[in-house]
C-alpha cells in the first residue's frame, strides 16, 4: 500500500505489510489480542524518513535544528520527501525558534506563512504548539490555523508541558476536535520516566472526554519502553535518538521491534 504525502489526512499512519507484521507492531496488551500502539520517530533528512519506513516504524515527524529541540524543516527539503512518495506518514514541525512557545506578532505572522504554503505544498499534518503569556493554552492561533483549511491537523507538542496546568491545557485542546489528533507530553517533567503518574491522569482524562490521543515522549528508549507502557498503556509513543544506535542522530535507526526484549 503506497500513500503520497497528498493522502496523509486521509490514512491512519499505520502501514501493515502482512508479510513483516511482526517487525511492524506489538502488543499494547497481552490479554487484548490484536490491541497495536503507533511508534512515531524524529527524522531531519529525507533518508531518515525512507529508513524508518525501512525499519517498521509507524510515523515520522521531521524536524530541522534538532540541537534545538526541533524547527520548522527547509520547504526544499520537504519537496524532495514529496517527490519520493513514501508510505510512512510524515508529520511537519511548525516552531520559528526555540525561544519559548510565547510567540510575538511577527513569529505569528511566520508560522501561518509556513502553515499556508506548506499546506500548499499538500502537506496536511503538522506537529505545533503555543501558550500564552500567562502559561495558558494560545487559542487565537489555533483557531487561525483552523481557518486556513479544515483539514489541517496537528500534534500539539510539548509547548503543554510549560502551560501553567496541564489538566486545564488539555480540557482546552479537545474542544478543538477537528484540528488537534493528539498532544505530545512527557506529563510536566523533564522526561517521561519522571512524569509517568501525570501521563496516566491525562490518558485517563483523554478516554473520559474522548478527546486528543495523549503521545508519551521525552526519555524513551528500547531498554525502557515496554515497561513504561506496562504502567501507562498508551497508544501511542514518541521516540528521538532511543531508537538510534548509539543513542545519536549520527547514527541509523534500530529495527523495529525484533531488538525491544
Amino acid at each position: 500500500m503506497t500513500v503520497s504525502l497528498y493522502d496523509w489526512n486521509q490514512k491512519s499512519g499505520m502501514i501493515i505489510n502482512m508479510a513483516n507484521i511482526v517487525d511492524v507492531m506489538f502488543a499494547v496488551n497481552k490479554q487484548e489480542e490484536g490491541i497495536y500502539v503507533i511508534i512515531e520517530v524524529i527524522a531531519l533528512t529525507k533518508d531518515d524518513v525512507l529508513e524508518a519506513e525501512q525499519c517498521g516504524y509507524d510515523r515520522v515527524e521531521l524536524v530541522s535544528a534538532i540541537e534545538e529541540d526541533g524547527l520548522t524543516p527547509d520547504i526544499d527539503l520537504l519537496r524532495s520527501i514529496i517527490n519520493e512518495k513514501p508510505s510512512i506518514r510524515v508529520q511537519v514541525m511548525v516552531r520559528p525558534h526555540d525561544n519559548g512557545f510565547y510567540y510575538s506578532k511577527q513569529d505569528t505572522q511566520q508560522i501561518l506563512q509556513d502553515f499556508q504554503e506548506l499546506h500548499r505544498l499538500g502537506i496536511n499534518h503538522f506537529v505545533f504548539g503555543a501558550l500564552n503569556e500567562d502559561g495558558s493554552i494560545n487559542e487565537q492561533i489555533l483557531q487561525q490555523i483552523e481557518a486556513i483549511s479544515t483539514d489541517i491537523r496537528i500534534t500539539f507538542h510539548r509547548a503543554i508541558d510549560y502551560s501553567n496546568d496541564l489538566q486545564t491545557s488539555y480540557q482546552t485542546l479537545a474542544t478543538y476536535p477537528n484540528l488537534v489528533e493528539r498532544v505530545l507530553t512527557s506529563g510536566g517533567a523533564p522526561d517521561c520516566i519522571q512524569g509517568k503518574d501525570q501521563i496516566l491522569r491525562l490518558i485517563q482524562l483523554a478516554d473520559q472526554l474522548d478527546g486528543p490521543v495523549i503521545m508519551p515522549g521525552s526519555g524513551l528508549q528500547l531498554s525502557n519502553l515496554l515497561s513504561f507502557h506496562d504502567t501507562v498503556q498508551a497508544k501511542e509513543y514518541h521516540i528521538g535518538k532511543g531508537v538510534r544506535r548509539e543513542k545519536s542522530y549520527d547514527h541509523p535507526f534500530v529495527q523495529r521491534p525484533m531488538e525491544w526484549k
